[in-house]
């Protein structure tokens, strides 16, 4: 019999990750269960005189932030990463059970406005323009320190993902090494590259441009969808139509496209349960080790937490832990959600 993915409980392969996802949509009855249950508006000033990333405040590690206008960015004060530490290994008894390696990074903050109460998606075209300015400004900067090999732009928005601070702003980790995630997609490109000559990603997309129904929103140059084997109920993926494999090669044309198309989105995300909406959302693109790594497509993740209100969230907990992600609205599903708001 002919799978239904609409009916039948059945496995989705993520071909960046190389990692299956359990999809039950029999256990969703109906298209949609959720309802519109806003939570408490929180009131947030223009301006917190205690907020330390504030203009003309004084930051948690004594420095004071200049009265700017626009964007800032600034050394971390607590960073995970410091670029003086040792890249020397450590294999107690020498079994390779028990190996430690320092990590040479920087840690960089980056605020998107000197407004306290905006977001990705109440800040207007313009000032999200200046923000992808400076992603790419930083990526390059980066880059180019001695021990860097790859650089982190991600931003986690909300407390119930973790942001302690409502103030509009990303983080940016530049590593010595590869981390996880990144070199698992690293590899999976490579080697789809290598065996297809093609791009993984640019062939992924031109597979949903045809298909449209897990496209959310899309322009001239990027494209946002629900991806095939997406895993959070409304996660997105932003793809750019042609063949990048880092900020720094976008033109001024696609830097505006892709400002334009994360307020679209995030505003989507926003008025789909009247919530300022929390998620992490990060880029990935190509290593930062002198390579061209022409298999690398530069992409960003979103990965929104809440499932059926403003209140009720997903959890990865018990099965999802110990065995393999699941989900239960499907990745189709979630897109044609997402478009409905779309401009509402």
């Amino acid at each position: 019999m002919p799978l239904d993915l609409t009916l039948d409980p059945h496995r989705r392969f993520n071909p960046l990750t190389r990692e299956w996802v359990l999809v039950s949509p029999q256990r969703t009855q109906r298209p949609w269960q959720g309802q519109i249950e806003a939570s408490a508006p929180v009131h947030v000033p223009a301006y917190d005189p205690t907020c330390y990333m504030c203009p003309g405040n004084a930051r948690a590690g004594g420095a004071r932030n200049p009265q700017y206008a626009s964007t800032l960015v600034f050394e971390n004060d607590f960073p995970a990463l410091l670029p003086q530490t040792p890249d020397a290994v450590l294999d107690l008894e020498q079994r390779g059970l028990m190996v430690a390696q320092g990590e040479p990074g920087v840690c960089r903050v980056i605020c998107y406005s000197p407004r306290h109460d905006l977001t990705l998606a109440t800040l207007d075209a313009g000032a999200i323009r200046e923000v992808v300015k400076l992603w790419t400004e930083q990526y390059s900067e980066l880059a180019a320190l001695p021990p860097i090999n790859y650089v982190q732009v991600f931003e986690n928005r909300g407390s119930m993902m973790g942001a302690s601070n409502p103030h509009p702003h990303c983080q940016v980790w530049a590593n010595a090494t590869m981390p996880n995630l990144p070199e698992r997609e690293q590899l999976a490109q490579r080697d789809y590259h290598e065996a297809s000559g093609s791009c993984l990603l640019c062939d992924y997309l031109q597979l949903e441009a045809r298909q449209a129904e897990r496209l959310v929103v899309q322009n001239e140059h990027f494209l946002a969808l629900v991806p095939f084997w997406a895993i959070w109920p409304f996660e997105t993926m932003v793809l750019p139509r042609r063949h990048l494999t880092g900020m720094d090669q976008f033109t001024s044309a696609e830097s505006n496209a892709l400002a334009t198309l994360l307020q679209g989105l995030t505003q989507a995300y926003d008025r789909l349960f009247n919530v300022s909406f929390p998620y992490s959302m990060g880029f990935h693109q190509r290593p930062t080790d002198n390579g061209a790594h022409e298999e690398w497509h530069l992409h960003a993740h979103f990965y929104p937490p809440l499932l059926r209100s403003a209140i009720v969230r997903k959890f990865m907990v018990g099965y999802e832990l110990l065995a393999s992600p699941q989900r239960d609205i499907t990745p189709e599903e979630g897109a044609a959600r997402l478009r409905e708001v779309i401009g509402a």
